[in-house]
């Protein structure tokens, strides 16, 4: 069987991915890796960590013209000038993660895959306030206006209506026809990808779904919403308040949870997952996923992370 290749951004160079990817690469992985990162740095890193790593060291121009097989681990190297093998997250990273992202996306736009992980990004110093996040950023590379977030696992998966943003923003981003958009993505993804119609629980904005205000977000935007996507046959319930949805017997009646702010439903499922999740954008024109965890600068060179969550993303692409 042939199996498209993976590509992976490695993303920033000052955090535990290569750990992971060190871990990941020894386990039976069936699609080709298209690994876009700098040759020096992942050398430095290995000889830190006393890993070894072999790799096939290629061309983005020839990907595009010559469609020849590949190896287990092929490398496209992006320039980093950085001589040791850990360093602090800064700004200086910006230009290095920006180019593999345009390499990465290049390869996407002329068919050598469609599947993408990036690994952890520092949002604070990459992103510098214009986007909420990667899945943003990579939205607009990519001119596509409606797409979503999802933290998966095969138990229960959750989906923030509005992502990485501060909480004093959230009540004026909460739209119905964003609602309606993020349930209509996430079916069809669900049907194509599973072959599953999904079962959607929504959460309320408000705690227990009311207010003192006398406009109420749930009563006037969540809750007519929801009736007019149930009367288009979508399964889905809600809103319901955020503090028992996850409860035991209320989550198992779900495939996923849309909640209406980033924390109110990824602080659950981390608790109940940990490591096991992983990030998964849909809406782009390819399958985006990363780890669902950030650059960890405290656990630099310690080689004690988890790689649990790398392994599934790949794992997850791995068809």
């Amino acid at each position: 069987m042939n199996y498209k290749p993976i590509i992976i951004v490695s993303g920033e160079p000052n955090s535990i991915f290569f750990e992971l990817f060190f871990k990941v690469i020894k386990k039976k992985i069936k699609s080709p890796i298209i690994l876009i990162t700098s040759k020096k740095l992942l050398l430095n890193q290995a000889k830190f960590l006393k890993k070894k790593v072999s790799f096939n060291l290629i061309h983005e121009s020839s990907l595009i013209k010559q469609r020849k097989k590949l190896k287990k681990i092929n490398l496209i190297n992006v320039d980093f000038k950085q001589s040791q093998a850990f360093c602090k997250i800064t700004s200086k990273s910006n230009n290095y993660i920006s180019s593999s992202f345009d390499i990465a996306i290049n390869l996407l736009k002329n068919n050598v895959s469609n599947k993408l992980i990036n690994g952890p990004i520092s949002k604070k110093t990459f992103l510098k306030n214009k986007f909420n996040g990667i899945t943003e950023y990579l939205a607009n590379k990519t001119n596509t206006k409606k797409f979503a977030m999802i933290i998966y696992n095969k138990k229960l998966s959750v989906c923030p209506l509005t992502t990485h943003l501060p909480i004093k923003n959230v009540s004026r981003k909460i739209k119905k026809q964003e609602i309606f958009n993020k349930v209509k993505l996430i079916d069809n993804f669900w049907k194509k990808k599973f072959n599953k119609n999904i079962k959607i629980g929504v959460t309320g904005l408000n705690p227990h779904c009311e207010s003192i205000d006398d406009f109420n977000e749930d009563k006037k935007i969540i809750m007519p919403t929801i009736k007019k996507l149930k009367k288009l046959k979508y399964n889905i319930e809600g809103p319901f308040a955020a503090d028992t949805i996850f409860l035991k017997n209320n989550r198992k009646k779900f495939d996923l949870i849309i909640g209406m702010y980033h924390d109110q439903v990824l602080a659950p499922i981390k608790t109940l997952f940990e490591y096991d999740a992983i990030n998964i954008t849909i809406g782009l024109p390819f399958i985006r996923v990363s780890p669902d965890h950030g650059p960890n600068e405290a656990m630099l060179g310690k080689n004690k992370s988890n790689y649990l969550s790398l392994f599934n993303s790949i794992k997850f692409l791995d068809f």
